[in-house]
């Protein structure tokens, strides 16, 4: 069984209702964050559908010297502050090194593990030992079960609260497949899981010097993976994502939303017995 794992009133695991994760790729600036962050709540709570905001303050792994990376960590998590504390919102963002656990720690109620960095054990456990909830991002070179590994590494420093997120494995050059057998087995860990349909549908390095993407996935994705009975979904989303300052092929815009979470969630009451309530 699933364990549940609690972050405010938002509850991941056990057969509860799906949780979204959303917001935009990188932190732009204040104003377009909030925006977006007013969207989803008011969507969200509409719909009645848990929430987690994500945006990154620093994205290090971007495709060229030259891209986009945020606003840096003090500017970044002063403006993600600002998101919890006008909206009630959980917060989710990266870190890529030790150093910035713990002021991230101070901000975020969950710290995300970067997939190509899942297998860095020195990484993992200082994460865990921070005491918040650990989401990691299956590298896209590694099996499902490989993350049992992972697993074990955090829960050594005596912390269980540990997301697990499949966000497409490599598939020759500049590609990403899905495979929907990964949401099942890694649930066997009795973490819950997360899928990322929107960083699935993207074509890492396929513009030459930054990444493209397919967001005309992103909705049959979803759909596909939601009928397996998984925890949680992970959009990146944006006002305008064309003119998106990172990961804009492959987000998606705010105005679809409504209508693919919708189908969603009728969808995530089937998969889980709920008859809609």
């Amino acid at each position: 069984m699933v364990r549940e794992i609690s972050v405010g009133n938002v509850v991941f695991g056990g057969n509860r209702p799906l949780v979204l994760i959303a917001g935009p790729c990188a932190i732009e600036d204040e104003a377009l964050t909030l925006r977006i962050a007013a969207f989803l709540k008011e969507l969200t709570t509409e719909l009645g559908i848990g929430l987690v905001f994500k945006a990154s303050y620093d994205k290090a792994n971007r495709t060229s010297v030259t891209s986009f990376r945020g606003p840096g960590m003090t500017e970044g998590l002063r403006i993600l502050a600002k998101v919890k504390a006008e909206f009630d919102l959980p917060l989710i963002s990266d870190i890529h090194d030790i150093s910035q656990i713990a002021p991230a720690a101070e901000v975020l109620d969950i710290i995300q593990i970067p997939a190509f960095l899942s297998r860095q054990t020195d990484l993992l456990v200082a994460a865990g030992e921070s005491g918040k909830i650990i989401n990691v991002k299956k590298g896209q070179f590694l099996a499902p079960w490989d993350m049992k590994n992972a697993v074990g590494k955090i829960e050594s420093t005596g912390n269980d609260r540990i997301l697990l997120t499949e966000r497409g494995a490599s598939f020759g050059y500049n590609n990403l497949v899905v495979d929907m057998r990964s949401l099942v087995i890694m649930r066997e860990t009795g973490c819950p899981v997360i899928f990322d349909a929107t960083h699935a549908v993207q074509l890492p390095g396929g513009a030459g010097t930054a990444s493209s993407g397919q967001r005309q996935y992103v909705g049959a994705l979803s759909r596909a993976a939601v009928a397996i009975g998984i925890d949680g979904l992970f959009w990146e989303v944006h006002e305008n994502p064309d003119k998106a300052l990172c990961d804009g092929p492959n987000s998606l815009p705010l105005q679809d939303l409504k209508g693919m979470l919708q189908d969603i969630l009728a969808i995530d009451a089937i998969a889980k017995g709920h008859n809609g309530n």
